[in-house]
């Protein structure tokens, strides 16, 4: 089952950078704001059709709005990512665009590691880890330089 959840992140991962492009160039053809709230719209509906086929039900999405709104800013965190990306993407590029924010994710996440943030169980951070997150970021810094 492993081997399955890593491949589903590899395609993630692929989707994600295919998402830079796509964004940036919808951003360019009918502004970030449209660009935005169209894909975020259209995620949304698919997001809710895929529940529907899958759980036959809006239960699992009644149960959400029923959780505490702190846990509700996933909604407002993938707004931001989606908007960064669509503008930064056709300014600094693909792989700038992609580096920054995977720099950024893990700081973040090493962050939320250490001090067990928003609900996350503590997990240790070693020098390693930290040797890792400064190498990642100077290789984002690197592909900021044309």
């Amino acid at each position: 089952m492993n081997v399955l959840v890593v491949l589903f992140a590899i395609v993630a991962g692929v989707a994600g950078s295919v998402q830079v492009a796509v964004m940036s160039k919808l951003g360019d053809r009918v502004g970030v704001l449209g660009a935005l709230a169209w894909a975020t719209s259209l995620a949304a509906l698919l997001a809710i059709a895929l529940m529907l086929v899958v759980r036959q039900s809006f239960g699992e999405f009644s149960a959400a709005a029923r959780e505490p709104v702190w846990l509700w800013s996933g909604a407002l965190m993938s707004i931001i990512i989606v908007l960064a990306i669509t503008v930064a993407g056709s300014r600094i590029g693909v792989i700038a665009t992609v580096s920054v924010l995977l720099a950024g994710q893990f700081a973040a996440g090493a962050a939320i590691d250490r001090w067990g943030l928003l609900g996350a169980e503590r997990i240790g951070v070693s020098w390693w880890k930290i040797f890792g997150i400064v190498l990642l970021g100077i290789g984002a810094g690197l592909t900021l330089k044309r």
